[in-house]
Formats: structure tokens, C-alpha cells, sequence
């Protein structure tokens, strides 16, 4: 297989940076269970609101559980 690497590239005209993101803002996906996702999401739309927003309030009192009893 021949080499498709360049034994030289020009990067005279590169900029820096260009594709960077900084972590804090990366969205790393979360995977649900199927059954988890379902009943989630019929609730989040029987509320109108987003399942995102039904799972950060759940985890978030979760959090605070855990930090109430020093976990």
C-alpha cells in the first residue's frame, strides 16, 4: 500500500484554533434505557417541557440527596 502521507505540508496559511472547543462547552450525549427514555419523555411532554429538563431536575435532587447524607 503506497503512503498517503505528504513527505511535506505547507501550513503557511493555517490558523490556529480554528476547530477548537473548549471542554466546558462540549454536549456530551447521555444514553438512556429505552424504558427509561419513554417514560421520561411522556412525561416531559405531558408537561410541555423538555426531556433534558426533566432529567437535570431529577439528577439534581439525586446530587442533593447524596450530599445530605455525605456520599
Amino acid at each position: 500500500m503506497d503512503n498517503l502521507m505528504k513527505k511535506e505540508y505547507d501550513f503557511s496559511k493555517a490558523v490556529q484554533g480554528k476547530f477548537y472547543r473548549p471542554i466546558e462547552k462540549l454536549e456530551i450525549p447521555i444514553y438512556l434505557d429505552k424504558e427509561i427514555k419513554e417514560f421520561f419523555s411522556k412525561t416531559a411532554s405531558g408537561k410541555k417541557i423538555g426531556l433534558d429538563k426533566i432529567v437535570n431536575t431529577i439528577l439534581r435532587k439525586e446530587m442533593e440527596m447524596l450530599k445530605a447524607m455525605g456520599i
